[in-house]
């Protein structure tokens, strides 16, 4: 297996593709998946004679299940440990949802100081912070992720069907047609990572604030959002973060879901491929 040990002895498994000495792009997945939620992505870029690198969040996929570091710190540590162990060099990095906090992370704490990152994309991404405080009034309540907790800690396998069944990939709208091997597959990954780092990633993915990160970040960065994504509202997400950075870009998705790199992959591989080649 591809792994790399963190200073904690964590193990992170990674997926390396193409040729060593293209550019290469890195993929950070949402929660609570694992590298293979860019399946999609992976096989387009490879063919397109890129170095393709996404890795198993810790908890997560067939990296450690270990029972603590479940925070946004140790995942930017832990990226930074896979692309140090890679040397890999004038990277874009990619992050969907709670991947997009940890990309705004590592580019901003060890990717931008080092010099090792070209660009960065944040796609349906969780910053600049999800919950609502005072600082952050049109966020979403602390109740609806609670609400969350409860359902993983009740009956985890029932609720990694229920959210891509409904609103991850926008099936729950009318007209939509659900794909069971897209539910089946979100459930496989799910099950295959750890309950509590899942638990505790809820925490790290709704009440990291962002703010400061985005602001440090000087590369180009763009920020893709579904209008119509369910799982983080683009009002409080994406209208807000391609602000706080110096070179930012927005591109809204009409009626695209928060899933959109699987059910759009077309358009958002097209988009991406222009981004990354300009």
């Amino acid at each position: 297996m591809n792994t790399v040990t963190t200073r904690d002895g964590v193990d992170i498994f990674f997926q390396d593709w193409g040729p060593k000495d293209a550019q290469p792009l890195v993929f950070h997945h949402g929660w609570p998946l694992s590298s293979d939620d860019w399946d999609a992505q992976l096989l387009f870029f490879v063919r397109k004679g890129f170095r393709v690198v996404a890795h198993d969040r810790r908890g997560h996929g067939r990296s450690s299940h270990v029972a603590d570091g479940h925070d946004m710190d140790h995942y930017a540590a832990d990226a930074a440990a896979v692309m140090e162990h890679l040397d890999l060099r004038n990277a874009v990095h990619i992050g969907h949802s709670t991947g997009g906090g940890e990309v705004t992370a590592y580019v901003a704490r060890y990717g931008q100081p080092a010099g090792r990152v070209a660009k960065a994309v944040l796609i349906g991404a969780v910053p600049p912070i999800m919950v609502k405080t005072p600082a952050n009034p049109g966020g979403l309540p602390i109740e609806v992720f609670d609400g969350l907790r409860a359902q993983l800690a009740a009956n985890r396998s029932q609720f990694y069907l229920d959210l891509p069944t409904g609103p991850f990939y926008g099936f729950n709208r009318e007209g939509a047609k659900a794909i069971p091997g897209t539910i089946q597959n979100w459930w496989r990954q799910g099950m295959a990572g750890n309950a509590k780092a899942h638990y505790d990633g809820i925490k790290a993915f709704s009440e990291t604030d962002f703010t400061e990160d985005l602001k440090k970040i000087e590369v180009p960065v763009l920020v893709m959002h579904g209008d119509d994504d369910q799982i983080v509202p683009i009002a409080d997400a994406g209208e807000l973060s391609w602000k706080l950075v110096k070179h930012g870009e927005l591109k809204v998705y009409k009626g695209f879901p928060h899933g959109m790199c699987t059910t759009h992959a077309d358009v958002i591989n097209a988009d991406l491929l222009e981004f990354i080649q300009r």
